[in-house]
């Protein structure tokens, strides 16, 4: 599927210097493009690429001026780095056919209700009184159970596992492996030594626009509801536990724990392997590097925290100073 660099700059809101009808049928890396290829530039250090790309055509910064002679056709727009996440998009949308009906070997309860359009794959399951939003892809060996809904133009991968009465909204997009609504780690001690299991008998609300990674789980409440809010996006091998509110529009990185009743706040960007202890709230907009253990509340909107357990990005760093000097001195010892 080729794309003009006209038809680019349209639904890009670009400006165009060169060739409008120059094509491009894949994205390349800028220092890896070639003939047919559409790159795109956004970190000044890798400008020494774009005079030696062969690249059809290359997304820059309004702002940014060449310094030398550039053979592709460039598209100006105001941000390239946003612009190929909304490109890419496009080109998905082109090359993507939605499928539409149901497998053989699939089984639908007949209580359950299906929206137009909406596909369910081979060995797919949908439980009793469970509904599918319009244009939604149940992909082959999902399950989903008794009363779960799915809002409209979802992706389910294979393998998913959405348990009773769990709740995904629009726009979703869950892969293979997930599982969704799985029991909370709660247990109670008792006066043998031995462990009594506490039902869980909340769910899991997704709310629309939300990715949740492969195998990536988020546990059921115990009562109510563990809430992943609008715009979450959700790496692979995370475990979210149950009671846990994830803020709208936050990033969490692959193999980050969240345990039980920990709420973390709106546009927080985590890094991997993040560990949260439970019952903490965390501030908006919070930046937590990867590796940090969070074991107490974070109140301050924007704060920056590396190390474990956590401490400030200035501080932090001022303490590895300290670490790489005396790590030194007692190897010449």
């Amino acid at each position: 599927m080729e794309i003009s660099a006209k038809v680019i700059a349209e639904h890009l809101g670009g400006e165009i210097v060169g060739d409008p009808e120059a094509k491009a049928s894949s994205v390349a890396r800028i220092e890896s493009g070639r003939p047919g290829t559409l790159c795109f530039l956004a970190n000044p250090k890798y400008e020494h690429y774009l005079y030696t790309c062969k690249a059809s055509i290359i997304l820059i910064n309004k702002t940014f001026e060449p310094r030398e002679a550039v053979s592709a056709t460039l598209v100006k727009v105001d941000n390239a780095y946003e612009a190929v996440a909304s490109l890419l998009d496009l080109l998905n949308a082109l090359k993507s056919e939605r499928r539409r009906g149901r497998a053989f070997s699939s089984r639908v309860a007949w209580t359950a209700k299906l929206g137009k359009g909406v596909y369910v794959g081979a060995m797919a399951y949908i439980g009793k009184k469970s509904r599918i939003g319009k244009g939604s892809q149940i992909y082959p060996q999902v399950y989903i159970g008794d009363g779960v809904t799915v809002g409209e133009n979802c992706i389910i991968y294979p393998g998913v596992k959405v348990y009773k009465g769990c709740r995904i909204g629009n726009n979703c997009i869950i892969h293979a492996g997930a599982v969704i609504g799985s029991d909370g780690f709660g247990f109670a001690p008792t006066a043998d030594g031995s462990y009594k299991k506490i039902p869980q008998t909340g769910i899991v609300t997704i709310e629309d626009d939300c990715e949740i990674g492969a195998n990536t789980v988020i546990d059921r409440s115990t009562m109510g509801t563990t809430l992943i809010e609008k715009g979450v996006k959700l790496d692979n091998l995370i475990q979210v536990a149950h009671n846990v509110t994830i803020g709208s529009n936050t990033v969490i990185a692959a193999q980050t724990g969240i345990a039980g009743s920990t709420k973390i706040g709106r546009s927080c960007m985590i890094g991997g392997q993040v560990g949260f202890a439970g019952h903490i709230h965390v501030a908006d907009k919070a930046m937590i590097g990867a590796q940090a253990g969070i074991m107490a509340d974070v109140k301050e909107e924007g704060a920056t925290l590396m190390g474990s357990p956590a401490i400030g990005h200035k501080e932090y760093m001022r303490a590895y100073a300290v670490f790489r000097r005396n790590g030194r001195g007692s190897k010449n010892q």
